[in-house]
């Protein structure tokens, strides 16, 4: 919904430049017409960050029904930009923000959640929405050159921010939303367990220690390859083919980060280790199904939780997490040592191709200088 009011005068349309994939490992630039309603923002992207999910899309690991559904399609859903102009008063021109990927549709629409769809009547999470639209997945993503989304889902970024933490947010959120399903028990004096060494399972842990204070003595992180896990300074760290799961201290949460084929053995490995009355976040994605040890979670009474995206509100609390110099410098270890500049389609190419080739332990991130 948001404030209809004018921030700065915008056209009913605006023509812009994306970098489109046609199908896999095939990119184009197209030019396209975007809509500007009122309540909308015009942004144009600064900086973006690659993600495991629009490599799935890239290199035609999703199922072939899932490709022929949603592409042509453009891509990046993790990034900031700067707003061009508005047809609202809560995103005003010239401000850096943080573009919130989830997509709403009440929001959309300008109506209250009561009228949108059975998830929000309910009072479920935005994230849920049956109506939502997700950039990057069922509508263009960051990639491209003018970026039309309602002014709600661009949140300013603080002044004590910079670029390159803030284009970590939306990982971030995903974490944080997470978390929050067990909010109750880290207050209380929950011990937390993160297997997967890779971003998401960095992020989780970082949301864990700055977000809800835990120290190495409640946070644990299982990883597969040394390099990585001994990123994780600010927790307790441990390989997981070096660890008798069903022997090993007990846990309150675990939370799952792995995804694709490691997900079966990192499920499994939580249920050996969580206490009875556990709770098992699940936040890697596989297209596969993944053999489950009901017998444990049912004897243990274990609570399975999934959870993969994020709100506004999740946004609001990271950003303000990441005033925080501490946690900058934990975000820092995760970035590259040189943003990948994209000026034409063939320098996107060329930072998707170097990605998928070479999984690293940091992230992509993209420079836009349209």
């Amino acid at each position: 919904m948001g404030n209809r009011g004018n921030s700065e005068p915008a056209p009913a349309g605006v023509m812009s430049r994306n970098y489109r994939l046609l199908k896999p490992g095939e990119l184009s630039e197209i030019i396209s017409e975007r809509e500007i309603r009122e309540g909308d923002a015009v942004i144009e992207p600064t900086l973006g960050s690659i993600c495991h999910a629009d490599l799935r899309y890239y290199t035609g690991q999703r199922r072939p029904e899932a490709l022929a559904r949603k592409l042509p399609l453009t891509l990046i859903h993790e990034g900031i930009g700067r707003v061009l102009s508005s047809r609202s008063s809560e995103a005003a021109a010239g401000r850096r923000v943080v573009i919130v990927p989830n997509i709403p549709g009440f929001i959309r629409e300008g109506i209250a959640p009561e009228q949108c769809c059975p998830a929000c009547r309910s009072g479920l999470p935005e994230n849920y929405c049956h109506n939502s639209l997700f950039l990057g997945s069922s509508m263009d993503g960051i990639a491209q050159h003018r970026l039309v989304i309602p002014a709600p889902c661009a949140l300013p970024i603080p002044d004590g921010v910079p670029d390159e933490i803030a284009v970590l947010a939306e990982l971030c959120s995903v974490s944080v939303h997470a978390l929050s399903r067990v909010a109750g028990k880290l207050a209380a004096g929950a011990n937390a367990i993160v297997f997967g060494d890779g971003p998401v399972g960095y992020f989780t842990a970082a949301m864990l220690h700055h977000v809800y204070g835990l120290e190495r003595d409640r946070l644990r992180v299982f990883g597969a390859i040394p390099d990585k896990i001994n990123q994780f300074a600010f927790a307790g760290r441990a390989l997981v083919q070096d660890c008798d799961f069903r022997s090993a201290e007990r846990a309150d949460i675990a939370i799952e980060c792995t995804g694709g084929r490691f997900s079966e053995s990192a499920i499994n490995q939580a249920i050996d280790i969580l206490k009875p009355g556990g709770s098992l976040i699940l936040m890697g994605v596989t297209e596969e199904r993944v053999p489950v040890n009901t017998r444990d979670t049912l004897e243990k009474g274990i609570t399975l939780l999934g959870s993969s995206r994020s709100t506004r509100a999740d946004f609001v609390q990271v950003l303000e997490t990441m005033r925080d110099l501490a946690c900058q410098d934990t975000l820092r270890r995760i970035l590259p040592d040189r943003n990948h500049v994209i000026r034409t389609v063939d320098d996107f190419r060329e930072a998707m191709e170097e990605t998928a080739q070479h999984k690293g332990w940091k992230k992509t991130v993209l420079e836009f200088r349209w």
